[in-house]
């Protein structure tokens, strides 16, 4: 869409304006921020073809403007100056003894330098290998389980069981299911449970089905959310419940929310989607800014901030950006 320079330059000064004050931006402000030597009747006409142009609305109660989407959109585009974020706003590595500390602390990371939501899809663990299985029993006919695959992940589930399964039994169930199974992909322990040496330790069906079931979880569960609290207290929401109730939906069934993400796993750089690009109705009112990660070299997964689409593009982008290369730098190491 091609503008003229006074009219982007008005636009921007209404973007700007408006994600800094969350107000309608009228014809004085527009004049006092712009720096132009123009009257107000003319800014009053180039605010009128913006609005026809898709660029701005009015909103019913006041006689300032705020952005569309497709304004929103053709700021990011073409206005917009990325800002290098200050050496105190990310000041140390993230941590890389674990892999999945490395993501939680990207996410939280995310949502406490944008106070938005922060995702991050995690690296597929299609060939998850599991290191060791221990059972501890805890009485009630429930035991503990404990799960450590290979890279370093432990996962702690409590089963109920057909029946009280004294120390010893737990014992010797771990030291038989370690021997047999440990180092082995979740594919190779689904099919011992139709195998001969399962079907003679008929009392570890249980306790085997827990330890699939755990794994399942761990293989599937590919993205890590943080600070969506944070949506609950911005101005921008405040007003639409239901839209609030969707947005939560979607963060708990994550599916959708996933397969956005895997776009930008394929993607060149940082992502905007922006108000319904998403192609996710939840996220009419949103915008979400991603960044693909490698490891050692490969893109593995993508991170991002949800948040309203009057956020500072300026500032998030270069946080999602350098957010990416540490959790790829820690995963590295």
């Amino acid at each position: 869409m091609l503008l003229n320079d006074r009219s982007q330059i008005l636009l921007k000064t209404l973007v700007e304006r408006y994600i800094a004050d969350g107000q309608p931006v009228g014809s004085k402000a527009l004049s006092q921020f712009s720096g132009l030597d123009v009257s107000s009747a003319t800014i009053r006409n180039v605010m009128a073809d913006l609005e026809q142009l898709g660029l701005v609305a009015s909103p019913h109660t006041s006689a300032g403007r705020i952005p569309t989407a497709q304004g929103y959109r053709l700021f990011v585009d073409t206005l917009l100056a990325v800002q290098p974020l200050g050496s105190v706003e990310i000041n140390a590595p993230l941590p890389n003894d674990n892999p999945q500390h490395s993501i939680q602390a990207a996410s939280q990371l995310l949502s406490q330098l944008t106070q938005f939501a922060g995702v991050v899809m995690t690296p597929k663990r299609s060939e998850l290998h599991l290191k060791q299985i221990e059972f501890l029993p805890l009485g009630d006919k429930r035991v503990l389980l404990i799960l450590v695959t290979n890279d370093g992940d432990v996962q702690n589930r409590i089963v109920q069981t057909e029946r009280q399964f004294a120390p010893n039994e737990l014992i010797h169930a771990a030291q038989f299911l370690n021997e047999h199974c440990a180092g082995k992909t979740l594919s190779v322990l689904l099919s011992w449970l139709q195998s001969d040496v399962i079907r003679v330790k008929q009392d570890l069906t249980s306790l085997m089905n827990a330890a699939v079931a755990v794994s399942s979880n761990l293989n599937t569960d590919h993205m890590v959310i943080a600070g969506e609290h944070q949506l609950l207290g911005l101005h921008d929401f405040s007003g639409d419940m239901q839209r609030m109730r969707q947005l939560f939906e979607l963060f708990e069934q994550k599916t959708a929310l996933l397969q956005l993400l895997e776009q930008g796993h394929h993607a060149q750089g940082v992502q905007i989607y922006i108000g319904g690009e998403s192609g996710l109705a939840p996220l009419d009112q949103c915008s979400v800014i991603t960044a693909p990660y490698q490891v050692n070299g490969e893109v593995v997964g993508t991170l991002g901030v949800i948040g309203p689409t009057r956020m500072a593009y300026e500032r998030v982008i270069p946080i999602v950006d350098i957010t990416a290369k540490l959790l790829g730098s820690a995963l590295s190491n």
